[in-house]
This record gives C-alpha cells, sequence and structure tokens, in this order.
C-alpha cells in the first residue's frame, strides 16, 4: 500500500501572548502571516512553505523545559548559511543557550529560545 503521509503540516505554539509572539516569530525569523482567525489563531509561514500554529494557552501551568525534557523539545529551523543566520540573530538580540554544536548526522546546531521559553535551534546540514 502507498505512504499517505507526506510530512508535517505544522507544529503549534500554546501562546500566552499570541500577538507578542507571532509578531516576534515574523519580525525576527522572518515568518509571514498566512491566516488569522479572532481567537487569535495564526497560520504563520516560512519562507520554504513550512507552517507554525499559534494558539492561546490555556491556564495549565508550565514545567520548566531544557533540550531533554519528554514530550516535544525543541522546534528545529533549517538555515542555508549557518554564519549569517547568526550574525542575524546577534544584530536582533537574541540570547544563545551555549555554543554551536555538531548536528546528528553532520551539520551545525545553536539553540535558543523565543521570547515565551519555547526552545529553538537554527541548523544547518
Amino acid at each position: 500500500m502507498k505512504n499517505v503521509f507526506t510530512g508535517i503540516d505544522h507544529p503549534a505554539i500554546a501562546a500566552a501572548d499570541v500577538e507578542a509572539l507571532t509578531k516576534w516569530y515574523c519580525d525576527v525569523l522572518g515568518y509571514t502571516v498566512y491566516a488569522k482567525t479572532d481567537k487569535p489563531i495564526y497560520i504563520i509561514e516560512a519562507p520554504d512553505g513550512t507552517y507554525i500554529e499559534m494558539m492561546p494557552k490555556d491556564d495549565t501551568e508550565r514545567p520548566e523545559r531544557t533540550i531533554n525534557t519528554p514530550g516535544w523539545s525543541h522546534l528545529a529551523l533549517r538555515v542555508n548559511d549557518m554564519d549569517a543566520a547568526v550574525a542575524m540573530l546577534d544584530e536582533r538580540g537574541i540570547e544563545w543557550a551555549g555554543p554551536e554544536f555538531e548536528a546528528v548526522g553532520g551539520g551545525r546546531i545553536r539553540n535558543f529560545a523565543d521570547p515565551e521559553g519555547n526552545i529553538l535551534q537554527i541548523v544547518q546540514r
């Protein structure tokens, strides 16, 4: 039987401030708003056509997260020039969570977090 799964459409982030976090992803990481509802829920689009959903969080307390906390750990964003991406993010005030390291399977990775503490990586393979 032919595989009907073709890839990931989008991860979702439940945000304390959906408007502010969406603006940050657009201003700092270059996403654009693809769709918005009144709730507000946003679908934002990366230059390569991949999406992230931004939605309001509920009242559940969030545990402190590390790169190895069980469950979804981080969101890795592909870059085509690690040095240029690091320089751009440095100019935009990103605080890095440590030095660059080698990616599993080859390549370069650097960790940081968005304003709500969601762990992000930039990856060049």
